[in-house]
Order: C-alpha cells, then sequence, then structure tokens
C-alpha cells in the first residue's frame, strides 16, 4: 500500500492507503474522500478527478499525455501542475504523495 495524502480546497486532509497500480481518481473514490467524483469511471472524459500535483513531485510522476491534457481543458481551476486523478497511476515511488483538489470539480 501506498501512503497518499488528499488535501481539499478548505486544507481538510485525508491520509489514506491506496494500492499500488491503482489510479489517484480510483484511491480517492475507494476511500470516500470529498471532492474526487469520477463520474466518468476514469476512461479520462469528464475532469471530475481533477487535482493539483505539488511541484516537488511533478519529475517523479509520468507527464499528462495529449488525452488528459485535452479533457483538462474544460477544467474550472486549471493550473500548470493540474493533472487527471485516473490518468496517474500510483507505483511504490510515490509513498507519501499528497495531492491537492480543487474548489469544484467540473461536471459536478
Amino acid at each position: 500500500m501506498v501512503a497518499v495524502t488528499y488535501i481539499e480546497h478548505n486544507g481538510t486532509e485525508h491520509k489514506v492507503d491506496v494500492d499500488a497500480h491503482m489510479n489517484l481518481m480510483e484511491g480517492a473514490t475507494l476511500n470516500m474522500v470529498p471532492g474526487v467524483i469520477g463520474m466518468c469511471g476514469g476512461i479520462c472524459s469528464c475532469s471530475t478527478c481533477h487535482c493539483y500535483i505539488p511541484p516537488e513531485w511533478e519529475g517523479r510522476i509520468p507527464q499528462a499525455e495529449a488525452g488528459e491534457l485535452g479533457t483538462l481543458e474544460s477544467v474550472t481551476h486549471r493550473k500548470a501542475n493540474s493533472r487527471l486523478g485516473c490518468q496517474v497511476t500510483v507505483t511504490e515511488e510515490m509513498q507519501g504523495l499528497v495531492v491537492h483538489l480543487p474548489a469544484d470539480q467540473a461536471g459536478s
């Protein structure tokens, strides 16, 4: 299990264990983290798993591919470090990852 902390927009922290090979959206929804909806079930089409990866982690996580970048075009509150949680697969190397959540999710 990989320890991941999801931080809501209001600062509330949710420290959860996520199975390696799951994605950040699955880790959040299975642990009932508020603010991550995952309406499309992880097929990169709805952006309701929008999150922010802190700069210190960006180089350790594969970069977003074209499909994800296209879907991110529609998100509210997009930043340079925006990602779709469904497109970030959790690995053992992500132990201690902190993920920040936006004020709201597009489509929610």
